[in-house]
């Protein structure tokens, strides 16, 4: 484990967003989908996520999820990750479970 100090965590945005589109990532190495979150006052942002092995891209819309906002943008393949969607992944499966909060919170609310 790689020690990190409280002020390289707090430069990190974390914040919850919705998904408002998702759709197989087909020129993607490892399965993935194309997903387009709505951050609120941030406006809608890019990500590729590698959990089809859990989620339905029909069953992403308009889930909350957490991701990381302010890492620079990533080009996988022919498309442009712009943010991190966070999850944990299931240990001796291709699953990942995503991080979600258990109640509704505004859309671009950052995680403290």
């Amino acid at each position: 484990m790689t020690e990190t100090t409280a002020e390289d965590f707090f430069r990190t945005e974390i914040r919850a967003g919705r998904i408002e589109r998702a759709e197989v990532f087909a020129k993607a190495r490892k399965p993935a989908y194309k997903l387009w979150i709505d951050f609120g006052e941030l406006g809608v942002k890019r990500s590729s996520a590698q959990i089809t092995a859990r989620y339905a891209a029909e069953d992403l819309v308009g889930r909350t999820v957490i991701a990381v906002t302010n890492f620079p943008p990533r080009q996988i393949a022919d498309f442009m990750s712009e943010v991190l969607v966070l999850g944990v992944p299931v240990e001796g499966t291709d699953e990942v479970v995503l991080l979600t909060p258990d109640a509704e919170v505004p859309i671009g609310s950052r995680v403290a």
